[in-house]
């Protein structure tokens, strides 16, 4: 796919591949130099996959050249995306970074060892002379191959007037190196408790830090499982049958309109209408609903969902980025990438944390240099290196965002698609939910619901005799009627005479008989006494149900019933949301007997019936109003004014494209247990970084008095430089793991 040079409106957009990104800081610099360039309206740094998505009208590679400029390197990525390869990157990522540790770990464990042990020459012995030398050597060579990429990202960060993990880590480990050399020089000058070389300390301090982002690597890989699982589901290739020849062509190459064949086992290339042919597909990568669903023909399908049984032709009806999957790919990366209010917390204390901890470690260099006993010299570099070192804000800066990264993918799994990373936070807080009634507590079409005969006729032969007199009709309800006789697969009798009486009823005749069906304005017209039913039709009417009357040969012969049924786990839902201490409101336009007749039935007590689309919005604001956080779940059209002024808006996956497109949540199977579930992912994701922010506020606020010799004085405790490099590692790791037990939380 071609690249065009100039994103000319401000809905297009690009993803850019970013290397070199270390640690969550990273992602700050890497939005500045994009929002820099000229055109660009929005920047999104997704640090779970390394990409950047840019919107506005930009020239691609003064993007590029932005990212170079701050220390880092970008690529356009192009249509298809493997994700073994991405897989494979991490992986080979993963390896590099444990080389460069074992290599540091190695050189400078029997250092340390050794050095402890009082088995390596003294400074200014004539083994000392050339032994120690050589020493250093040896370790600037290791600090280059285990810390290069460290020193070069601080020295870019300096280029541009920035601090970051990387300037801390160069600052304590070239320090250790740097004295250790002074003292090889001038040992004679200084005290003789001052003259101990740190080389072993610089290298392990290097081991530690490669090897905790090693680790980090590896866990947070597993946070953008759901993104690689679901280009996963993407085949590579499609079926197509072109001037009458069945041909297996690249997935890019297919267009609209094409006909494509699906054979048994095979997953759907891209999002069609099933034109011959029958099956059943599993979509639960998609929806999470494990039961396979029925396609028939003039059914849709999507692409990445798996065929069982049938083979079946279908017609290409939206092809690359507009697909169902890809449009989820890309929710699913802006929601991973974007950060909820409780991340503007942490982004703000790392924001200014380096310079602070910098500006710590030279008062406790000089405070320790001025008061320590001797070697106060040797006292002052040693705290001030541990502060250096212990003090990375990385744990702070991974708090939020992989917590994040691993709820969004959760979500995917479960079915929920998070769109924003607002609504994440915002969605357990919910103290008011707002349901639309057609397509969100019902199933959103008419449905036989009740048959009633009262002559000698059994219940198929009604049903066929509605069924055939509606077979020539327009109206709404017959499709209902219709679709009852064909999935009880009964034949339809030939209808003679056949007359719509509007706002009534139909008229005609069947196999000699006249048959009327419609309702009592119908029966009144033609004379017909139903005043024994009179109860009945009330009671059905009351049960928010519309009732028919069938007269055959100007007798009453049956009652059918047509409603909207409720969804089997509305009921449910609503009493899962109830135990969670949410109001429930139902809101529809419909009248208000049906209205009050379905939410009775669901279990909900508050309903606003007949209201108009624009005024749902305005039920909403009210309830904003009156100190309520209020979620609104629709499907329509109708709905979206009122999902775009919600604190939070679902939209029922199967509903329509512009009720989606206004959520901040979008259900894909439609199930309003959906709902609960989406509240629990967000509390516990909330606990989880509050838990993420306070171990690392807590790491940091104790770690740094306690490296700066605080408690020396009193209990004679001072960090060693290793310690506080294996400590900084280990609660970066802390951080990831703990995001990562989201990963298997309960949402039921």
């Amino acid at each position: 796919m071609s690249i065009q040079k100039k994103l000319e409106q401000t809905d297009n957009q690009l993803r850019l591949s970013i290397l070199g990104m270390s640690c969550a800081g990273c992602v700050g610099a890497v939005e500045g130099s994009l929002k820099s360039v000229d055109g660009v309206i929005f920047v999104s740094v997704n640090f779970a996959d390394h990409s950047a998505t840019v919107k506005g009208s930009a020239d691609y590679e003064l993007l590029i050249k932005a990212v170079k400029e701050a220390g880092y390197d970008a690529a356009v990525m192009e249509a298809f995306e493997d994700p073994h390869q991405q897989e494979q990157q991490e992986l080979e990522r993963y390896r590099v970074l444990i080389k460069k540790a074992a290599v540091a770990a190695g050189f400078g464990v029997p250092l340390m060892i050794f050095s402890h042990l009082d088995w390596l020459p003294e400074i200014g012995s004539n083994t000392g002379q050339w032994f120690w030398p050589q020493i250093a050597l040896l370790t600037f060579a290791v600090l280059i191959y285990s810390g290069w990429s460290i020193y070069r990202g601080a020295f870019k960060a300096l280029k541009l007037k920035q601090t970051n993990m990387d300037t801390l880590i160069t600052l304590g480990t070239g320090s250790a190196w740097i004295y250790s050399c002074v003292v090889l020089d001038y040992y004679q000058s200084l005290p003789s408790l001052s003259t101990h070389a740190y080389f072993e300390a610089s290298v392990i301090i290097l081991a530690f830090i490669n090897l905790g982002a090693g680790l980090e690597t590896r866990a947070r890989g597993r946070t953008s499982e759901a993104i690689r699982n679901l280009i996963g589901l993407q085949p590579r290739t499609a079926r197509v049958i072109r001037e009458g020849v069945e041909q297996d062509i690249a997935i890019e190459e297919v267009g609209l309109g094409e006909t494509l064949r699906v054979r048994p086992g095979e997953k759907i290339a891209v999002d069609g209408e099933l034109i011959e042919g029958h099956s059943t597909i599993d979509e639960s990568m998609l929806t999470g609903e494990p039961i396979p669903v029925e396609k028939v023909i003039g059914t849709s399908v999507v692409a990445g969902t798996m065929n069982q049984q049938g083979s079946f032709l279908f017609t290409a009806t939206r092809i690359g980025r507009d697909t169902a999957l890809s449009q989820i790919i890309e929710s699913v990366r802006q929601a991973q990438s974007s950060k909820p209010e409780i991340a503007k917390l942490a982004d703000k204390i790392s924001s200014i944390f380096v310079p602070i901890v910098v500006a710590i470690a030279l008062l406790t260099f000089f405070i320790w240099y001025i008061f320590a006993p001797e070697p106060a010299l040797g006292y002052a570099f040693v705290t001030s290196m541990t502060v250096l070192v212990i003090a990375c804000p990385c744990a702070l800066g991974l708090a939020t965002p992989i917590s994040v990264m691993v709820s969004v993918g959760r979500a995917a799994h479960a079915g929920i698609l998070i769109r924003k990373g607002d609504a994440l936070q915002t969605v357990g807080k919910l103290s008011c939910i707002v349901l639309d009634k057609t397509g969100t507590v019902t199933i959103g079409k008419p449905t036989v619901t009740h048959i009633e005969t009262f002559i000698d006729l059994d219940k198929n032969k009604v049903l066929q005799l509605a069924a055939s007199i509606e077979s020539g009709s327009e109206h709404p309800l017959a499709a209902a009627i219709l679709a009852k006789a064909a999935e009880k697969k009964i034949k339809l009798q030939k209808v003679k005479s056949f007359n719509a009486i509007a706002g009534h009823g139909i008229s005609g005749e069947i196999a000699e008989q006249k048959i009327l069906f419609g309702n009592v304005a119908l029966m009144d017209d033609k004379g017909i006494n139903y005043s024994d039913y009179i109860k009945k039709l009330e009671h059905l009417s009351a049960l928010g149900q519309t009732p028919m009357l069938l007269a055959i040969n100007q007798q009453i012969a049956a009652i059918i019933s047509v409603a909207d049924p409720i969804k089997q786990d509305s009921i449910i839902a609503v009493q899962q949301l109830k135990k969670l201490g949410v109001k429930i409101l139902m809101v529809t336009g419909d009248n208000e007997i049906t209205a009050k007749a379905i939410a009775k039935q669901a279990g909900i007590t508050e309903v606003r019936a007949q209201v108009l689309p624009e005024d749902k919005a305005i039920v909403i604001k009210k309830l904003q109003q009156q100190g309520e956080k209020v979620g609104m779940v629709g499907d329509g059209i109708n709905d979206a004014p009122a999902l775009a002024q919600a604190d939070v808006g679902f939209a029922i996956g199967t509903g329509t494209d512009i009720a989606i497109e206004s959520a901040d949540i979008v259900i894909l199977q439609g199930s309003l247990l959906k709902i609960a579930e989406t509240m629990n992912l967000s509390k516990a994701t909330l606990t989880n970084i509050k838990q993420n922010l306070i171990g690392a506020f807590f790491y940091n606020t104790l770690s740094i008095p306690v490296a700066a010799g605080l408690f020396y004085p009193l209990f004679g405790v001072l960090l060693n430089p290793m310690i506080a490099g294996a400590a900084m590692a280990i609660s970066s790791l802390t951080v990831v793991s703990n995001a990562n037990r989201l990963r298997w939380i309960k949402l039921k």
